[in-house]
């Protein structure tokens, strides 16, 4: 059993429709004051004695913070191993039961959607989770879970003026969204108790959802989705190529108990999917690291070659995350991770190496459409190695010349010293990880990973672990949420022109201009342009107003005056508002060399798409 106990002002709830699986309830909810609500999700295998254990725990809370009252609110994303329906109703039942002979208890309906207003209290005590287990019930978990949830923070901000501030001093006027990242990152409440506005955006625009027949956070991508993601993949692979990384491919899954994987595993923060062999036990990989370490381990390498870099796009990795945090693009259990790491011989060199990896990162991000202003930066360093690298580690933030969050530990938990992310913050105020680069201490040593210096000697190298972008998928999520929160701005949300799975929509204004259109697209198409025309029977305004909430960046319309003049009347989006569309007169040839100009250095697919609206299919 999983509990989250908020000491509360209050709890506001009210069920708003039930599912399958819902208890009866007749009522519209309520509003209980200066409570203890425990939000509670029953797993498999509790029984009575789990019961026993979790009102003891609940009524030392109850009692610590002086409340009379106890609100008993079925919550599952706390746990991924779920009991079913029915045990689950018997338990909150019995619970609720045992704590009511010494308070007053009150009990939210399980297996309804609800929404809820809560205030916490503010205080130590007011915000506290329990794992209520029998003694047959165990979890296996990593020593590096068991470390991230033991680990000791400090926490500053690096301004730029390179003045290392205690949080509590800053003053983040003006900084606003780094007090959202810095908030959240302190709290670590990841789980998600909203749909962010990028989940309704992906179906809309028919990108990606959720596959119902496969596990929770495996998504399923039509073929615009499909299209924005292959693009990414090949930049970021691209970039990483160009700057000097050798491309490998490693198997998905590995043997779980060859020795140097196994210590390996224990020291990455991460839940893993098992697979059972006919006489082996197997993990799906969380990252390249293991194919591409026993790749080096089995090289021979000079200090000739350093630095050395290898990189793999791996579709996919796999982490076990939480049900509660799984959400949409934003987390996923099966996710595309372009993955580089670097041998190099010395510390000196690994600092050179994250320098110009953290710049690369920034370039990599900017050109997918994500400017500095849209993340905030976080280092994450011991103690150790900030006082003997002090200088370099204020270095970077010389780069964004913007403040930066500083998490700092006195001991090293894990097999870096060092380590920067770049987090995207969307509309929930959730932030999730883009780049990072960390300086890995462990593993060449773990792996038996030499090279041959300059005297013939084998050393021990160091290595930098690197995704210059960040998962693909969360990408494209940080690229949806951040329309979203333009368009209430009143800026039109789009994507980047290179990345719009449609980037002209020729509308002819009526059936006889359609030859006219569709040889329109023709030439445009033949320049490597996706186009399409919208041939169906509707009203010109109707099919601009589509072309519109489908994000198109280009609406060209063609029409008597556009034949007779050897022109088209183009909207441009970039360039208009909710209120006034921008048009402007422009030949086939110069929208085409306008395109090809924005999208410069990027990629180029097809259309994933009949050209004709009317031959498309639909996928909602």
């Amino acid at each position: 059993m999983k509990l989250l106990l908020i000491h509360a002002d209050y709890i506001e709830y009210e069920p708003k429709k039930k599912t399958k699986i819902a208890e009866p309830f007749e009522g519209k909810g309520e509003r209980v004051e200066e409570a203890l609500v425990v939000f509670t999700a029953v797993e498999k295998g509790d029984n009575d004695r789990v019961v026993d254990k979790a009102v003891k725990e609940i009524a030392d809370v109850a009692r610590k913070v002086k409340a009379e009252r106890i609100v008993i609110y079925p919550y599952a994303h706390l746990s991924s191993n779920l009991a079913d329906a029915d045990t689950g109703v018997r338990i909150l039942k019995l619970l609720a039961e045992k704590l009511s002979k010494d308070f007053e208890v009150h009990r939210a309906p399980f297996g309804w959607y609800k929404s809820f207003k809560i205030s916490c209290k503010g205080h130590p005590l007011s915000e506290l989770s329990r794992d209520i287990k029998t003694e047959e019930v165990e979890e296996e978990v990593t020593e590096a879970l068991k470390a991230e949830e033991k680990v000791k923070s400090y926490w500053y901000i690096l301004t730029p003026e390179k003045e290392l501030v205690e949080i509590d001093r800053f003053d983040f006027t003006g900084y606003e969204n780094l007090k959202k990242f810095a908030n959240y990152e302190i709290v670590k409440r990841r789980a998600v108790d909203k749909i962010p506005p990028h989940v309704e955006l992906m179906r809309r625009l028919q990108i990606a959802d959720y596959e119902p027949a496969s596990d929770s956070g495996h998504l399923r991508y039509y073929p615009k989705g499909r299209l924005i993601k292959s693009l990414l993949e090949e930049f970021v692979t691209l970039k990483c190529i160009e700057y000097g990384a050798m491309e490998v491919e490693t198997p998905i899954m590995f043997d779980r108990e060859h020795p140097t994987l196994r210590r390996y595993l224990e020291r990455f923060p991460a839940r893993q999917y098992i697979l059972k062999g006919d006489k082996r036990e197997f993990f799906l990989r969380f990252a390249a690291c293991f194919g591409q370490f026993l790749i080096v381990h089995d090289s021979v390498i000079t200090y000739r070659d350093l630095p050395m870099r290898i990189y793999e796009l791996t579709r996919y990795s796999f982490r076990k995350e939480q049900r509660g945090e799984l959400v949409g693009l934003r987390r996923l259990r099966a996710f595309t991770m372009p993955d580089m790491h670097t041998i190099v011989k010395d510390m000196e060199q690994a600092k050179e190496e994250f320098f110009k990896q953290y710049k690369l990162a920034v370039e990599v991000l900017r050109e997918i459409g994500l400017n500095p202003e849209d993340y905030e930066v976080a280092i994450r360093v011991t103690r150790d190695f900030y006082e003997e690298n002090r200088e370099f580690v204020h270095s970077l933030v010389d780069i964004l010349k913007k403040p930066i969050l500083v998490e700092m530990w006195d001991q090293r938990f894990f097999y870096f010293v060092l380590k920067f992310e770049f987090n995207f913050v969307d509309a929930l105020d959730k932030a999730s990880a883009l780049s990072t680069v960390q300086i890995d201490v462990e593993n060449a040593e773990r792996y038996g990973i030499s090279y041959v210096n300059e005297n013939g000697e084998k050393k021990r190298p160091l290595i930098l672990h690197c995704s210059v972008s960040g998962a693909i998928e969360r990408c494209m999520y940080a690229l949806l949420e951040k329309a979203h929160m333009q368009a209430e701005k009143g800026i039109l949300p789009m994507l980047p022109v290179w990345l719009s799975p449609t980037q002209v929509r020729v509308i002819p204004v009526s059936e006889r201009f359609l030859d006219m259109a569709i040889e329109v697209a023709e030439k445009l198409k033949s320049m490597r342009i996706r186009v399409d025309v919208d041939d169906r029977d509707e009203t010109l305004a109707k099919k601009v107003r589509e072309a519109s909430r489908e994000w198109v960046p280009y609406i060209a319309v063609i029409g008597e005056e556009e034949v007779k003049g050897g022109f088209l009347t183009v909207t441009i989006r970039a360039e208009s508002t909710l209120k006034e569309q921008k048009k402007v007169r422009m030949t086939v040839d110069e929208l085409a060399e306008r395109i090809r100009k924005e999208c410069e250095g990027k990629p180029f697919k097809p259309l994933p798409l009949p050209m004709l609206l009317s031959r498309r299919p639909s996928f909602r």
